[in-house]
């Protein structure tokens, strides 16, 4: 390949499984999710599992080549590499970042990426508590600013990033409950859906007190379930006949800690404001869109007042003026863009896992797409954006 030169990526199948309570399902463990999911992925392709031909593999919480285990005798044993990804909350998009550079660079033609995680109830802990936290910098961010509450860590994390928005933009805490209050609506279309119930704002906001502003229901619940997505190249669409359901990503970015998001004593930096900010401006660039032209957004609200702190990181309105564009409805159906029209985390469920995977996939959802009835179909072909973060917060 002539240097510079990067093959394209098309996404030619999917496939996932619903996200459910753990232990919801009896007997269900990730084998059986995987199965799940990359057999619904590969059908949906319209290939046999040996036209895979490297597989990467992302979950959060197993022992080593746990995907090996997740393949290996639900989808086949054809001595393929098989790389286990764990990136936190990235972990899916950062297995479907890899697989996709394989093709870019010409190294594969055919890949899977798959995600799945099979999840204790309650909120996360450490499992390790013999080393150094890999959050303990960020913790510390958030002690030095407002101290350290007698609730989980994630919440008061992205608690407090909604805190220092409200201190510092008048933000009120009605915006993040009307958040909550339309993933939960939305995730009435959705089957694959955790949860499905409809909730009013003032249920919303009068749900159990997780950590200040933060409710239960403006919090993402555990999960258990996959994801799975096989990419090809160019060439490989066009040798099996594919063009009519092969789904192009035209840009994804992967991008880590700045030293702002330790330097400056502030929770939105800390939570990883800068670099999602950095990380769409390069995938618009890379793409040749801006903020306007985007109908449909698929981000990470793991609590309410994280997806309204990335409305501005993505440019998807003025920095403090995310609360307006709530107000505006400009992030539902009828409004400027429709925001986690799955539910999103919040109602959808978050297996750490899958979650990545799955929201790089819906646009590519063929047969689920008449279920959100105002889902952008028409326009000059189906492309996919993907904006990740690493440091395993987004």
């Amino acid at each position: 390949m002539a240097p510079g030169k990067k093959n394209k990526v098309f996404v030619i199948g999917v496939g996932m499984t619903k996200f459910d309570k753990p232990g919801a399902r009896v007997d269900y463990d990730y084998p059986d999710m995987a199965k799940e999911a990359g057999e619904k992925a590969l059908t949906d392709a319209g290939v046999p599992y040996s036209a895979i031909e490297q597989a990467c593999v992302g979950y959060v919480y197993g022992d080593s080549t746990c995907g090996q285990r997740a393949i290996y005798h639900s989808l086949g044993l054809t001595g393929i590499p098989i790389i286990n990804v764990n990136n936190n909350c990235s972990t899916g998009s950062t297995a479907l970042f890899m697989a996709r550079q394989l093709i870019q660079g010409g190294l594969a033609d055919c890949v899977l990426a798959l995600g799945f995680e099979k999840m204790e109830r309650g909120s996360l802990t450490s499992k390790y508590m013999d080393r150094t936290s890999p959050m303990d910098k960020h913790m510390e961010v958030m002690i030095n600013r407002y101290g350290m509450a007698a609730a989980p860590g994630a919440p008061q994390m992205f608690g407090n990033a909604g805190r220092e928005h409200m201190e510092k933009y008048g933000t009120k805490p009605e915006h993040f409950a009307k958040i909550a209050w339309k993933n939960h609506r939305h995730s009435t279309n959705n089957p694959y859906s955790q949860f499905q119930d409809e909730y009013s704002l003032e249920q919303v906001m009068n749900s159990r007190k997780v950590f200040d502003f933060l409710t239960l229901l403006q919090c993402c619940p555990t999960s258990d379930g996959a994801g799975a997505a096989v990419l090809a190249s160019e060439a490989f669409v066009r040798k099996h006949h594919l063009e009519n359901q092969a789904v192009e990503i035209v840009a994804q970015e992967m991008v880590t800690d700045f030293p702002s998001t330790f330097s400056e004593n502030s929770c939105i930096k800390m939570v990883g404001y800068d670099m999602s900010q950095r990380a769409a401006e390069k995938c618009f660039k890379a793409a040749g869109l801006k903020p306007g032209d985007v109908d449909v957004v698929e981000l990470h609200d793991c609590f309410s007042a994280n997806e309204l702190i990335t409305y501005e990181a993505l440019g998807l309105c003025e920095e403090g003026k995310a609360g307006e564009m709530v107000d505006r409805g400009d992030n539902t159906y009828g409004g400027k863009f429709v925001i986690n029209p799955s539910g999103g985390l919040i109602s959808k469920g978050h297996p750490l896992g899958a979650t990545g995977m799955q929201r790089k996939l819906l646009v590519s959802m063929r047969e689920e797409r008449p279920q959100f009835p105002q889902w952008p179909l028409e326009g000059n072909g189906p492309s996919l954006m993907g904006i990740q973060t690493g440091t395993g917060l987004k």
